[in-house]
């Protein structure tokens, strides 16, 4: 069993490579004193059997994570459960996956094949922290993505972090998302504005923003191109009628979130 802080370690590491605006935002973060919370990491995957969510979770199962709500996305074609640990300063997982079965059979077949590829190595441990396994086009990533930006993000990036997300509630030096938020526009960071820059609200017990993803150069099987990667996410929580923080999430703004890596 490979230690949760291997593995959360692991993933922020090969997610900082991805996103220069993550080192941005913890530098500017750290230089007012701030200590850094990670409220939840997420993952992207396809709802195949040997890719799906729970494929994803098991090694987060085995350091005592339970699952919480399951969410769904009809119009993104996507389904989502989240997990937490009883320690509460662990990171929540949310992991969402794409219903292959909804999309058309050309999707579904580029899809399958690039898991086909690969089938021996998804029964790892750390399938999650793997990365890309599989070869794929330039040409078949613009196949997907006509029909899922989501679906083309999972074909180019694999199995890792999407977006970790700070924790405002943490924080000493913010009274609101929003003041976080016109903090780090003024170093130069862009937010995703679909749905309102802000996500959410204190009635829904949880408000969340997101800056847009960085551009990532990724070497597909026919040259490498320039695609959107991974992003930044901010949450603050707000208390249940018994006084607790609010653990889940909100599909509608979930929704919006999600769309921080499509291509503008």
């Amino acid at each position: 069993m490979i230690p949760l802080d291997e593995i959360l370690d692991r993933l922020w590491q090969d997610y900082a490579r991805l996103t220069p605006q993550a080192r941005t935002v913890h530098d500017l973060l750290r230089s007012r004193g701030e200590r850094i919370i990670n409220d939840h990491v997420a993952f992207r995957t396809y709802d195949d059997a040997r890719t799906g969510i729970d494929r994803l979770a098991a090694p987060f199962v085995e350091h005592g994570y339970g699952p919480g709500a399951e969410y769904a996305f009809p119009e993104k074609k996507l389904t989502a459960r989240y997990y937490s640990h009883p320690d509460a300063t662990r990171p929540k997982i949310f992991i969402s996956e794409l219903q292959l079965s909804a999309l058309s059979r050309q999707f579904q077949s580029l899809a399958v094949g690039l898991i086909d590829q690969v089938s021996a190595d998804l029964r790892r441990p750390d399938l999650c922290l793997s990365g890309r396994l599989w070869k794929v086009s330039y040409a078949q990533y613009e196949v997907l993505r006509a029909e899922s930006e989501y679906g083309a993000w999972v074909a180019a990036f694999g199995f890792r972090a999407n977006h970790f997300t700070v924790s405002v509630n943490a924080l000493q030096s913010f009274d609101s998302l929003d003041a976080l938020n016109r903090f780090l526009q003024r170093h130069g960071l862009r937010f995703n504005a679909i749905g309102g820059e802000i996500k959410g609200s204190p009635a829904v017990l949880l408000e969340q923003s997101s800056t847009l993803a960085d551009e990532t150069a990724v070497e597909f099987s026919d040259g490498t191109h320039t695609v959107p990667g991974c992003y930044y996410e901010f949450a603050k929580r707000y208390p249940t009628a018994n006084g607790s923080l609010y653990e889940g999430f909100v599909p509608a703004s979930a929704d919006k979130i999600f769309e921080s890596t499509y291509r503008r």
